[in-house]
């Protein structure tokens, strides 16, 4: 009796086409200016509260709203931090992940400068 050798048989995965995208498409391009684009009028809007007697109610921002240097390294740090989070979530295959860090961040600056401009 001549022993039959086994053989293993890798399956192989069908990736969708909408999921194999490069980083820099144009959708994360978009999203990545938004986001950037609100973090910056976020910025400049909690600047100019914080000049006129206001208060930042982040309690993370807060530590960096001693001087205007500190809250740009706060906001662009912020930007940088969606964008590395985006890349890693690229990386690992969460695609749907990855658009959804940007977009929570756009929510997130939108509120914060509707709600600083309201209080004005």
């Amino acid at each position: 009796m001549t022993p039959v050798p086994m053989t293993t048989s890798v399956p192989t995965v069908n990736i969708p086409e909408a999921s194999n995208h490069r980083f820099w498409d144009r959708e994360n391009s978009f999203l990545f200016a938004t986001s950037a684009a609100f973090s910056t009028a976020d910025f400049v809007i909690t600047r100019n509260n914080l000049r006129n007697g206001g208060q930042e109610l982040n309690p993370v921002t807060r530590l960096f709203a001693g001087s205007t240097a500190g809250l740009a390294v706060n906001f662009a740090g912020e930007s940088v931090g969606v964008v590395g989070l985006s890349y890693f979530l690229h990386k690992t295959g969460h695609h749907k992940l990855e658009r959804a860090v940007s977009m929570l961040n756009i929510g997130s600056s939108a509120a914060a400068v509707t709600f600083d401009l309201a209080r004005r």
